[in-house]
């Protein structure tokens, strides 16, 4: 019973800390000033990895890449942005399959420095990106797909696949107009070019 209070207090303190860390992720003005920096940051960030990465990861951070980009691929090759709900491809395993393949994409990147705290740090700091932006999203969703968008939600995770009732056909849904129209091709050609300037600056420039 002694120890109850103390135990209380640090649940409490605990609660705390999580909520000021979503109050933060949900700050419009912050959001909005990321937003707009999204692509110096990028960079900046890709100059410091490039200062960083460790040969003897470089098969492995582009192999998980290379997954989370596939994952990335289907979902814009399955997804007419609102103005239909998107119920195929990865969608029947998860209804938020494009963060799941955004974590592994830059998982992927993040484990060819090869450092353990790095990896920590990005997992808890992707875990409130990816709840708080969901949430925001899922709202909208509603809105627009309304009754429909509800019966989905009862039916399928929001981030953990589930294989019950799959409809194997719906399932291999891919259609190359949709990943176009998404801009699926240059989001690909994007992470290409990074490897490359990796392996360039690993392999290449490094050993001359």
């Amino acid at each position: 019973m002694l120890g109850s209070p103390k135990l209380t207090k640090e649940g409490r303190m605990l609660d705390n800390v999580f909520s000021r860390t979503h109050d933060i992720f949900n700050n419009k003005m912050l959001r909005s000033v990321l937003l707009k920096l999204r692509y110096p940051i990028f960079l900046v960030a890709a100059v410091i990895l490039i200062t960083q990465i460790d040969p003897s990861w470089f098969l492995p951070g582009l192999i998980v890449c290379l997954f989370g980009e596939f994952i990335q691929l289907w979902c814009f090759a399955s997804l007419d942005k609102n103005k239909t709900l998107a119920v195929k491809g990865p969608y029947m395993l998860a209804r938020n399959p494009m963060y799941i393949g955004r974590f592994f994409l830059l998982l992927g990147c993040l484990l060819l420095a090869g450092n353990i705290w790095v990896i920590l740090v990005y997992i808890v700091l992707y875990y409130f990106y990816m709840v708080n932006r969901v949430k925001r999203e899922e709202k909208k969703l509603r809105v627009v797909f309304g009754k429909a968008y509800g019966d989905y939600c009862e039916d399928v995770n929001r981030f953990v696949p589930s294989f019950k009732a799959i409809d194997w056909r719906s399932l291999w849904f891919f259609k190359w107009h949709l990943l176009l129209k998404n801009n699926g091709h240059w989001n690909l050609l994007a992470v290409l070019i990074s490897f490359a300037v990796f392996y360039f600056f690993t392999f290449v420039y490094s050993t001359s």
